[in-house]
């Protein structure tokens, strides 16, 4: 199975770090978070990936394609003109970096990478969050349903701390609580790609039309996740996840715990 990451947008919420770098190359500890993203991924036996170029597509690019210097002890031979390198990353990523133009929306996106998906289901995702998410129960909830899409459905830490009062009497205090009310879409789709026949060109943003749509038809199943997941759309969020990666085990880090 293949997994499609959207890495094209501006990140403008991010303005101040996007201004040279792409959201999705911005660093959590010494890698980028799409690098986290796919980890997630190959972790549950999916590595080959499709992204979807846009702003600052190049600096993607130029990452993937010199990888190994960037994740490896290199020896340089000037005098015989070779490049040596050790301690190579054991990664057996299958990597297609498709440009989709600057300003193509989240749907557009989607239909421009279609002539490199087969023709069976497939992963997508935004490329600006990581979760502890089950990647295998998700697809075998999709193939369970069998409708034409899933979403993972999350519900996000609340920003502040839940106060609950009796009179002038604060009763419960939860910092930073799971936000309560509805769920919200957190990427991490399975995707028939029949789905792109809901897509009309670079215009369309797929999560409105198409997945409105789709959902009207009974077409779209639900995952959901209670557990972690958080996006990096602010300077705030970024923080945090830098934070817990320094934890001895951050949450979304189930390739390789660290105790």
């Amino acid at each position: 199975m293949k997994a499609v990451i959207l890495a094209g947008g501006f990140g403008s919420r991010l303005s101040e770090m996007t201004y040279l770098t792409p959201k999705p190359m911005l660093e959590i500890g010494e890698n980028p978070i799409i690098w986290h993203i796919m980890r997630i991924y190959s972790h549950h036996g999916i590595n080959d990936f499709i992204v979807c170029l846009g702003y600052k597509g190049d600096v993607i690019k130029e990452y993937f394609l010199n990888y190994f210097q960037h994740n490896s002890d290199v020896t340089v031979d000037l005098g015989k003109n070779t490049v040596e390198f050790h301690r190579q990353p054991e990664l057996n990523w299958r990597v297609t970096l498709v440009d989709t133009d600057l300003n193509t929306q989240t749907g557009g996106r989607l239909k421009r990478i279609g002539s490199y998906l087969d023709d069976e289901p497939f992963c997508m995702t935004y490329g600006d969050a990581v979760a502890d998410l089950d990647i295998s129960a998700v697809i075998a909830q999709h193939e369970r349903c069998g409708t034409l899409a899933t979403v993972t459905a999350v519900r996000p830490i609340g920003r502040f701390g839940a106060i609950t009062t009796s009179g002038d009497t604060v009763i419960e205090f939860k910092e930073k609580p799971v936000a309560e009310g509805g769920w919200i879409n957190g990427g991490f789709f399975v995707l028939s790609p029949k789905v792109l026949d809901f897509i009309d060109g670079d215009d369309t943003i797929w999560e409105r039309r198409p997945l409105i749509e789709i959902t009207k038809l009974g077409q779209l199943s639900v995952y959901r996740h209670d557990g972690f997941w958080q996006c990096m759309d602010t300077l705030r969020d970024k923080r945090l996840l830098d934070e817990l990666w320094e934890t001895p085990n951050p949450p979304w880090r189930m390739w390789d715990q660290r105790a």
